[in-house]
């Protein structure tokens, strides 16, 4: 387990601030672990009437902000989470991410759920790898 002199907490106001107790990512041993991702403005106010599309944009961007607030680039996304509400969303979802992402292919996972926080219809984290 890494000593907690090695760890480094990310805020920025890039991306909303945490709703509780965690942080935006933690920066440990060259990784950077962001925590998961709702389709919230930095300035608080939640998607949730807004489309699909639109979540999953914001979603990905307050990643990219805290990815970005680490030091990191989205070349050194190493593996990506995103959970949607509905499978149906999928295509979707990829076709957002595609976009925004279209030079980085990290490992990726897709996990349809039943519900997120708040009503809102996309959730995502991610681990980059940050240059040594």
């Amino acid at each position: 387990m890494a000593d907690t002199e090695t760890l480094r907490s990310i805020l920025t106001v890039g991306a909303p601030a945490p709703a509780g107790h965690y942080s935006q990512a933690i920066v440990a041993s060259g990784h950077v672990y962001i925590a998961g991702q709702l389709p919230i403005r930095p300035d608080g106010t939640a998607l949730v009437d807004s489309d699909f599309e639109a979540q999953a944009r914001q979603a990905i961007e307050n990643m990219l902000a805290i990815l970005a607030a680490a030091g990191g680039t989205p070349q050194q996304l190493a593996k990506v989470t995103a959970y949607i509400v509905g499978v149906a969303n999928w295509p979707r979802f990829n076709a957002v991410y595609a976009a925004m992402l279209p030079d980085v292919r990290p490992a990726r996972t897709v996990v349809p759920v039943p519900e997120l926080h708040y009503g809102l219809l996309v959730e995502i984290d991610a681990i980059a790898v940050l240059p040594v």
